[in-house]
């Protein structure tokens, strides 16, 4: 799951960018992040050079000085990279699995309705489309940097109704009953390999600095 970033392999391009799309970018940032403005003068100092490195995939990676802190896909929302959620943990909202999860999460899967509700997660308020750090019980730092597809009184629903199903898979698997599915139906994966809807889908970009799925 894991992928080496090469720059030669991976990169077409780097465009250094004028005051004026900057500024643009910074207040992109700050409609999607509002808890991020107080900061970003830090995160992107003003005499810095701002570049863009344009990868395949239609993936394009905001660096300052040549540090990766956001991507975007086909002129999509901007997300930062999980060693600036490090730095910067307010910046997003959180959800948080409970410490059986980690390993699943770390190799890639999505984050399933129950992943989020069972004893030791916590949900969070959050509407669909969300971006989100998925924080685990008993860690300190964010696993990853997902997406809500559904929201958090809908992953509410959508886990009352597994417990009242015959359900026999496990938060990981597709099999669902049917009432669940049907609730599900409406999702969409932000993935499009993704073969399960979730709750919450990975931002998997090709780059460092962000788990690579």
């Amino acid at each position: 799951m894991f992928k080496k970033f090469d720059e030669k392999e991976n990169v077409s391009n780097c465009i250094q960018l004028k005051t004026s799309v900057i500024k643009g970018i910074k207040n992109q940032l700050i409609e999607q992040f509002p808890g991020i403005e107080p900061w970003l003068n830090q995160i992107m100092p003003k005499k810095d050079p701002v570049k863009i490195v344009r990868c395949h995939e239609h993936i394009e990676i905001l660096t300052v000085n040549g540090e990766l802190l956001f991507f975007r896909q086909r002129e999509g929302p901007f997300y930062p990279t999980l060693r600036l959620l490090h730095k910067y943990p307010f910046i997003l909202p959180r959800q948080q699995v409970d410490k059986g999860a980690i390993k699943f999460v770390l190799s890639g899967a999505n984050i399933m309705c129950p992943g989020l509700t069972s004893p030791g997660a916590k949900l969070y308020p959050a509407a669909a489309d969300t971006v989100v750090a998925i924080m685990a019980e008993g860690k300190q730092h964010a696993l990853c940097v997902g997406v809500m597809k559904m929201s958090a009184e809908d992953i509410e629903k959508t886990s009352f109704l597994i417990k009242l199903g015959p359900v026999e898979a496990t938060c990981l698997q597709s099999r669902v009953p049917t009432a669940v599915a049907a609730a599900r139906e409406k999702l969409k994966p932000f993935h499009p390999k993704s073969l399960a809807p979730a709750a919450v889908a990975w931002a998997k970009p090709p780059v460092p600095g962000c788990l690579r799925l």
